[in-house]
């Protein structure tokens, strides 16, 4: 009997995207002969399943769940190639599944999360099989976790913009909160949250600028400040001019409501990852180059 090494496993896995247990399975069937066992998982899961693993995930949807009393919730990213493919009811409930279970168990990553079980199999189990079903990649990207003795609040626009916040408040502060996040997208709750690197890009290009004026050394100095100063100013939620009443900041808000804020997640499908551009003139084009 051939020898199944973790090299082979991993190799017919980044082809096909099965589950680890499938790959070694289907290599001692076919005695270690890669083509063969991409074969017989090609029958198993279907030919849409093949090398679904290499195309990029990009369109998605992001998913929320908070429990009844409003002390622990999860928002989840979970991306797929096409927007067609995040309309799909099975994708959906795939994804509402997730973050209920992420909110009830706590798994410390993606990895511990496809561990976990969901009905009859693990999360990694059912995600597999549902891009056998839908021929599509599927990949849960990230999810941020919230337990709190406050309360949550959450808003969802078009299914591509997911907020959670943690406050303490009236319900309709909470809302409003989680609208204007979604609205303003800031970085950080405060100065203090936002990366030293944000901040030395933010400083490198109004030194830049700056220098361009032709002004004494101190008095560029105190423009690159301001400029900085601005800057946290647009991208801290607490600074920020409230999106009902620009005339008030959130701070000020928050303190006329008797609320505060701790902390929020702000996620956008497919933000950092690199899109395939498609020119679809250009396919036919050489699709019909080839046919002639």
């Amino acid at each position: 009997m051939a020898q199944i090494t973790a090299s082979m496993v991993k190799e017919l896995r980044e082809k096909t995207d099965a589950p680890m247990m499938e790959c070694k399975k289907a290599l001692t069937e076919a005695e270690g002969d890669l083509a063969r066992a991409e074969e017989i998982l090609r029958v198993k899961l279907g030919n849409k399943a093949s090398k679904a693993a290499t195309r990029v995930t990009a369109e998605g949807l992001i998913g929320l769940y908070i429990t009844p009393d409003n002390k622990r919730g999860t928002v989840v990213e979970v991306n797929c190639e096409t927007d067609f493919v995040a309309k799909n009811d099975d994708f959906v409930g795939f994804i509402n599944q997730v973050a209920e279970l992420i909110t009830e168990k706590n798994p410390a990553d993606v990895a511990a999360l496809s561990e976990l079980p969901m009905g009859e199999a693990t999360v990694e189990a059912t995600r597999s099989a549902l891009v056998g079903k839908i021929g599509e990649n599927i990949s849960i990207r990230r999810f941020q976790r919230f337990e709190t003795s406050d309360q949550l609040a959450s808003y969802v626009h078009g299914g591509k913009i997911g907020v959670l916040v943690e406050f303490a408040g009236p319900d309709e502060t909470g809302k409003d909160l989680a609208m204007h996040i979604a609205a303003t997208k800031p970085r950080a709750l405060d100065a203090s949250g936002v990366s030293q690197a944000d901040i030395a890009a933010e400083r490198s290009v109004a030194e830049q600028k700056a220098a361009e004026s032709g002004k004494p050394a101190e008095i560029v100095t105190k423009m690159v400040e301001g400029s900085v100063q601005k800057f946290l100013k647009e991208v801290t939620l607490l600074s920020q001019p409230f999106v009902k009443n620009d005339k008030q900041s959130i701070e000020q808000m928050l303190k006329e409501k008797g609320a505060k804020v701790t902390g929020f997640a702000l996620y956008v499908v497919g933000e950092g990852i690199e899109k395939k551009s498609e020119d679809f003139a250009a396919e036919v084009a050489a699709a019909a180059a080839g046919t002639a």
